[in-house]
């Protein structure tokens, strides 16, 4: 399997159209709730299977049934009964008619997630720690199932190329795939978007994309208790570790920077990547704390993705988008604007763009026109990890090189009892691509 970048000649193309259609749906959204009403089969009820009953899992299932009146939760799985009905009873106090799940519904194990597919839904959430998702992906569009993926799809090249034949397959199949990469579900950053299409800033020269936050503390689990096992232990601190996590400052903190990256960019892919990184506060596992890479693309754009996670330092989450007439910003929690010969801010209506993202899952399957983010899910998932590889090597790596690297990052089969010792912390110039 093969992919490569998009040439700079059909950028321009494809940011009238994905825009267009972006702000069409956004536009629906806001004159009808839910957007579904308008849709075909809207009596029917829409069954949602839940996969990964974290704080993410809870807050899609929550939003999905937001999302469409006639949709229901009837099957949810994880490998941890406690999160599994810490789930089910903040879904049940929140919208109690919507809550469908008896005993025989809710699945625990590594299988958990075949047999939420296998239990008559129609929809399937899948939130587990991404080590799980392509797998879990291809179960759900093997099946015929619609499916929501949260941010990252994939820890390492292998299951990015099993997520982009699940793609295809999917497409032929008519079946949806949303990606959890929410920005692009943003009405402010849509309306951007549509500034940089019309051309406010002229031709787009390089892409400054941050994504500097505080310590992640707070996401752990805590502390290891003294019966659990290695695998528990990972597993419910996950973020710490590669074939989980992929990463989580540079994969899922800078994959929502770099699927922003290549929006602006018209879904053009970089051929090569140099970064650098590492981790400043020790911490049980083998993940980086800080991390920046620069993207070269074919047609001589640069691309720049800073993420940090470290207290007491300078915070900023935005997009700098420079062009040869002006500049745009995107930030968090601020609207977007554009300086330059044209002057611009977005003063539209706001959104929350996670709720957006399932209003319009559900809005696209009601209509029969499902979206299908797999493609470009998978490609802006592997564009972070290409980041990874080149900060982990010291080395530079091209767009194939990622896309066929053969590394894998699953430790095999799982089984609760198995001693997993993990590789060490990358070290770059001594640490091999493979």
């Amino acid at each position: 399997m093969n992919g490569t970048p998009g040439s700079k000649s059909s950028r321009r193309e494809f940011l009238h159209s994905s825009t267009s259609a972006a702000v069409g749906g956004a536009l629906a959204a806001q004159i009808a709730f839910p957007a579904v009403v308008s849709g075909v089969g809207t009596n029917d009820t829409l069954r949602i299977g839940l996969v990964g009953c974290g704080g993410r899992g809870t807050g899609a299932a929550a939003q999905a049934l937001k999302a469409d009146r006639n949709a229901a939760v009837t099957a949810m799985g994880d490998v941890f009964e406690d999160m599994l009905q810490s789930s089910l009873e903040l879904l049940r106090k929140e919208s109690p008619d919507q809550v469908k799940v008896t005993s025989e519904r809710c699945f625990l194990g590594f299988d958990a997630y075949q047999k939420v597919i296998d239990s008559g839904v129609d929809v399937v959430l899948l939130c587990t720690p991404p080590g799980f998702r392509a797998e879990q992906l291809r179960g759900a569009v093997e099946a015929g199932k619609h499916t929501f993926v949260e941010i990252s799809c994939a820890v390492d090249a292998p299951g990015v190329r099993s997520v982009l034949e699940s793609a295809e397959v999917a497409k032929k199949k008519g079946l949806a795939i949303v990606s959890g990469c929410c920005w692009r579900y943003h009405y402010g950053a849509r309306g951007a978007l549509e500034q940089i299409r019309n051309g406010a800033i002229g031709e787009i020269r390089s892409v400054y994309a941050t994504y500097l936050a505080a310590d992640l503390s707070h996401k752990y689990y805590g502390p290891r208790k003294p019966n659990m096992t290695d695998l528990e232990w990972q597993i419910r601190d996950w973020y710490n570790y590669t074939w989980l996590s992929g990463d989580v400052t540079v994969l899922l903190m800078g994959g929502h920077s770099v699927d922003k990256m290549a929006w602006w960019l018209g879904d053009e892919m970089p051929i090569k990547a140099v970064g650098t990184g590492s981790r400043v506060f020790p911490v049980e596992g083998n993940t980086y704390d800080n991390c920046f890479v620069a993207y070269e693309y074919a047609s001589g754009i640069r691309g720049f993705l800073a993420c940090r996670a470290h207290d007491g330092c300078h915070g900023d989450y935005s997009d700098y988008i420079i062009g040869t007439k002006g500049n745009c910003t995107v930030p968090h929690g601020r609207v977007p604007e554009v300086k330059g010969e044209t002057n611009w801010r977005y003063t539209g209506a706001m959104n929350n763009m996670h709720q957006t993202e399932q209003d319009e899952l559900f809005a696209s399957i009601r209509a029969g026109k499902p979206i299908n983010d797999g493609t470009r899910m998978a490609h802006t998932t592997l564009m972070a990890m290409m980041g990874r590889m080149a900060a982990y090597t010291g080395q530079e790596i091209t767009w194939e090189q990622a896309l066929n690297s053969q590394e894998s990052l699953s430790p095999g089969k799982l089984d609760w009892n198995m001693k997993l010792d993990l590789p060490p912390r990358a070290i770059p110039g001594l640490t091999k691509f493979i």
